[in-house]
């Protein structure tokens, strides 16, 4: 009780009768004003904790590692945008249930940007600002919220020739009803392997992706698509989408199904595609991951349908200063040879597609600064195998110049957790005896915020 109230009721106790009655509305009316005040106050100690920069920021020893909670739509933002963006969805404890219904929060601009300089043996070598990407979010009420992911790459954007692109890769709705159950609508990115997903430059160790998560998992994969995800308990998440598919028509030999991607461009769905991941967080710096996509492809071919099967398994785990990871892919492709043949007719030659795609990498990185240290510096080692023509339909035979292997060696360096300043070096080779393999020198400058 204030001090106001405790004048009140000594006046109260030397008061008349009618006036006591008057004191006593009084008093009714301060202790109400006295409960808006605290609630008030509670409001604004929310609102500067928002505010403070050493809560937004989150900093832990690995930036890259932070998983959101599935509850909420943030796989793909940076552990800042991340924590922000939640502390202002939360509303205090001491609102009612129509206030988290209706309070309607401007969630922040997030973003991330790398820049490379990439030297391949026997060219030229090449500066890129590879990409320029911005995410908007919004949160209509507590259990209805948007985000958004819009990207520029290669800088520079023009009509003719391969000078750059726009690409809308998320753009969805999510309506949270239960941990374990809760929908998803719009523009989503495929849940298949780690970095489709998370692809941000400090959430991964080398200046380019990974060859395994561009060959076989043709990342970044997006479309049109709705669908479920959720918190399961004891450590496991999921997400299970019905997406548009994947176009035969633009496979080939050397990048698998890259070039089937409708990236929600008036996605023809007259064969919808099952994709979905499983992952498990319940044991400290552990993180495992199954995802899965089956679909049919021919809905541009007159007599055949094409189905592609796609099976990853993917592992992470940090212990002490060692962080450990690995990824492994299988695609198979029904109806190869009918749809080669087919597709030699139309374009003069055939794109020798296989029935079997294979890949995968085992990454070691190095914490090498005590943990003390508030800056960060990853060394790190990893080897892959890929190779888009691993089986092939009857009749037709392999290009051993895309069954290929890469050892990669670099560091990274991290000022702050969410800036990554990055170098490598990829060796690569094939398997055949008259195409060679290039190998590269690569350094990237990434951040996100």
């Amino acid at each position: 009780m204030g001090l106001a109230t405790l004048v009140l009721l000594i006046s109260v106790l030397s008061a008349s009768p009618g006036v006591v009655r008057a004191e006593t509305d009084s008093i009714r009316r301060i202790e109400e004003l006295e409960k808006r005040i605290i609630l008030l106050e509670q409001k604004i100690r929310q609102l500067e904790s928002v505010g403070q920069p050493e809560e937004v920021l989150a900093k832990t020893d690995e930036p890259t590692t932070e998983e959101p909670s599935p509850a909420f739509p943030s796989e793909n933002l940076p552990a800042t945008a991340v924590s922000h963006a939640t502390r202002q969805v939360h509303v205090n404890e001491a609102s009612t249930q129509d206030d988290l219904e209706t309070s309607e929060v401007r969630l922040p601009i997030s973003g991330y940007m790398d820049f490379h300089f990439n030297k391949i043996q026997n060219q030229d070598s090449k500066l890129d600002f590879h990409r320029f990407v911005l995410l908007f979010g919004h949160s209509f009420t507590d259990r209805i919220q948007f985000w958004s992911e819009l990207e520029i790459e290669h800088a520079f954007v023009s009509g003719e020739g391969e000078f750059g692109e726009i690409e809308l890769e998320q753009a969805y709705l999510d309506f949270l009803f239960k941990p374990w159950m809760n929908f998803r609508g719009g523009m989503l990115l495929a849940p298949v392997g780690i970095l489709n997903e998370r692809h941000e430059p400090p959430s991964f160790q080398g200046v380019e992706r990974t060859f395994v998560d561009t060959m076989i998992v043709p990342s970044t994969w997006f479309d049109s698509g709705a669908g479920v995800f959720g918190d399961l308990g004891k450590g496991f998440v999921y997400r299970a989408y019905v997406m548009s598919p994947l176009d035969a028509t633009g496979f080939d030999a050397e990048e698998g199904l890259r070039g089937g991607r409708q990236k929600g461009f008036q996605s023809v769905t007259k064969n919808v595609a099952y994709t979905g991941r499983l992952e498990y967080h319940g044991f400290p710096g552990l993180s495992l991951g199954s995802s899965y996509w089956i679909g049919n492809t021919g809905f541009n071919l007159a007599d055949i349908n094409p189905r592609v099967r796609l099976v990853e398994f993917d592992g992470r785990y940090s212990v002490r200063r060692f962080d450990f990871r690995g990824q492994f892919a299988d695609v198979s492709i029904s109806h190869t040879s009918e749809l080669n043949s087919m597709l030699q007719r139309g374009m003069g030659v055939s794109p020798n597609i296989a029935r079997q795609l294979r890949g995968f990498y085992g990454e070691v990185g190095y914490h090498l600064l005590p943990e003390s240290t508030p800056h960060d510096i990853v060394a790190f080692f990893r080897y892959e195998n890929f190779d888009t023509q691993r089986r092939m339909a009857p009749g037709f035979l392999p290009l051993k110049q895309f069954d290929r292997e890469a050892y990669v060696i670099g560091a990274t360096y991290y000022p702050e957790p969410d800036v990554a300043i990055k170098f490598d070096y990829s060796i690569l080779s094939n398997k055949s005896s008259i195409i060679k393999a290039n190998n590269s020198f690569n350094l990237g400058l990434g951040w996100w915020f």
